[in-house]
């Protein structure tokens, strides 16, 4: 089965490389590429791709504007964001906005395919340094707000290794329980948090402070 792309990015030569690079394998296919995010809807709609590689700053409708724009029509296409910035401020913008997944520019052409495979698998694939400021954006600000959503402890734990971009078969293993099990206590998770997709769940961590 062929995985379709978007391209979003606004540098001409690494746009290129990206098509190029895509489009030489058998498996992927580059539906488009575009310099930004202006047309993001229409382009949705139209192409109906299961990945899109998003560039954050963009000329006119940059990268987070666009997967805010994507989020109000589609939760489930798989959005992984192609930058250089390693800020916090800039990782948590592009998950809060919905990113399913986030990796570094020098990194794309020897992780990309790894990247989409494991996106596509349920994980959300991020780089060692991006996953880690998550992880302590989370640990520093999880002390003071109480779990208002009444999440169990194993419901907390499952929702812990989403927020780390595990996969539910590596849920699984960490857990020590089924992959079934583990679709339930998510399906639970979203009940609970009132969200309806693992990247709104992860937002909702985030912002709600749920790990003590």
């Amino acid at each position: 089965m062929t995985v379709n792309i978007l391209i979003y990015e606004d540098n001409p030569d690494f746009r290129d490389a990206l098509v190029q690079l895509i489009n030489q394998t058998p498996e992927h296919h580059c539906l488009g590429a575009f310099v930004n995010c202006s047309n993001v809807l229409d382009e949705l709609e139209t192409y109906q791709p299961d990945v899109i590689l998003m560039d954050i700053d963009m000329p006119g409708a940059g990268g987070i504007e666009g997967v805010r724009l994507i989020r109000t029509k589609n939760t489930h296409v798989k959005i992984v964001m192609l930058t250089v910035f390693e800020t916090n401020q800039h990782v948590l913008d592009a998950i809060c906005a919905g990113a399913s997944g986030y990796i570094l520019k020098p990194h794309v052409f020897k992780k990309l395919f790894d990247a989409i495979a494991e996106v596509l698998a349920g994980g959300a694939p991020m780089s060692a340094s991006v996953a880690n400021m998550v992880i302590d954006y989370v640990r520093s600000r999880s002390t003071t707000q109480q779990n208002s959503f009444q999440l169990s402890a194993k419901e907390k734990e499952i929702l812990g290794h989403l927020v780390k971009g595990s996969s539910f078969k590596m849920i699984a293993g960490d857990a020590g329980i089924s992959i079934e099990t583990v679709k339930t206590h998510i399906k639970n998770i979203y009940e609970k948090l009132q969200v309806h997709s693992k990247s709104e769940a992860v937002v909702k961590a985030l912002r709600g402070r749920l790990f003590e």
